[in-house]
């Protein structure tokens, strides 16, 4: 029993933390908002990407200052390439000695290949030779068993007739060299021809890390700041430069869970900013936390830091962000509001009202 009071206590305790808080945030919220409009502190931020390196090396020049809009596929700074052309250089030579070795080796294949139709000549020869040497020895054996010729004749064209055979089995051998002599001369040429691929490979290859070394901007966006400067030497992915991408502007902001438990994704929402309270700016809800979390010091108030909040995003229209891109910049401080209650119209210091030309409203 005493355990199951403490956990009740407990439970109290937080539905009255709970309770406070929400007391608070209703206190401290901007006054004049109708039921089922919230809203909370915030700052404008973008998607900051970075420009790197790929391989280590030394920066040549850095072409986009601070604060430049810069196209997606803009060159914005230089690696050193003198190593990567000094080895371009060396694959250029090493496939020219590639492609020389396959026309050796073709020419040698074709030289093996004479080499082969010559022994094959020789064969049928020392055949016909042979075959000849068998005819007299025949007709040797015929005649000195009548008597009619001396038996040292027949015992030469018996000699001859092995010699012959002798011959025939010589020029077989060459034969088969010959053909063992293609077969190494046609490996050649296709060991030649890898060579050359790779070295091709290695050119490509050689060839992209060069132009890899002309960074470029990824996307759209304003140069942030520079983080390195030419000369200095980066390793492989080091930054280079900080970009911002300012068709992707957002605002978060923080609402306790009574009040974020009913923000949608996509929920209308206004952004006014310090700098022109006059124009609200319109927005989408793209982002609820779904843990609460302690309000950052830079958005909420001291008293309000010590109850648990949940971090909500609202987007800019990036068709209004394109509209105004060379004034649109993050950082600035303001207010952002959603319409928890659909049927509940904003009031009119929320209306959307079209910004001045000129103006600053998003920067």
């Amino acid at each position: 029993m005493s355990m199951n009071k403490r956990w009740i206590v407990r439970g109290l305790i937080v539905a009255a933390v709970a309770g406070i808080a929400f007391l608070l945030w209703t206190l401290l919220k901007p006054a004049g908002l109708p039921e089922g409009i919230v809203g909370g502190n915030g700052r404008l931020e973008a998607t900051e990407i970075d420009v790197a390196s790929k391989s280590a090396g030394r920066i040549k020049d850095i072409v986009a200052d601070e604060g430049q809009m810069v196209k997606a596929g803009e060159i914005v700074a230089h690696m050193d390439v003198d190593v990567l052309d000094a080895q371009r250089t060396e694959a250029v030579a090493q496939l020219a000695e590639a492609q020389n070795a396959v026309l050796v080796a073709q020419t040698q294949v074709a030289q093996r290949e004479s080499e082969k139709a010559a022994a094959q000549a020789v064969v049928r020869q020392r055949i016909a030779e042979l075959n000849a040497s068998r005819k007299r020895l025949a007709r040797s054996e015929t005649l000195a068993r009548e008597g009619a010729t001396a038996v040292q004749e027949r015992d030469d064209d018996a000699a001859q007739t092995e010699g012959a055979a002798a011959a025939v089995e010589a020029a077989r051998a060459q034969l088969a060299s010959a053909e063992v002599a293609i077969t190494n001369a046609r490996n050649q040429v296709i060991g030649s021809r890898s060579r050359v691929e790779a070295g091709r490979a290695t050119i490509q290859r050689i060839e992209a890390d060069i132009n890899d070394s002309s960074l470029r901007a990824p996307r759209d966006g304003r140069v942030q700041y520079r983080v390195a400067q030419p000369g200095e030497v980066v390793t492989a992915g080091g930054r280079v430069l900080s970009l911002v991408d300012l068709s992707d502007v957002t605002i978060s902001f923080f609402l306790p869970a009574t009040a974020a438990g009913r923000v949608a994704i996509g929920s209308e929402a206004r952004i006014v900013l310090d700098a022109i309270p006059d124009y609200p700016i319109p927005a989408r809800i793209s982002f609820v936390a779904d843990v609460a979390q302690f309000t950052p010091k830079t958005v909420e108030t001291q008293s309000e830091r010590e109850k648990m909040m949940f971090r909500v995003k609202a987007r800019i229209d990036p068709a209004l962000l394109r509209k105004h891109i060379a004034q649109v910049k993050t950082g600035l401080p303001g207010m952002a509001y959603v319409r928890i209650n659909p049927g509940v119209a904003w009031p009119a210091s929320l209306a959307v009202r079209a910004l001045p030309e000129g103006s600053r409203a998003v920067q």
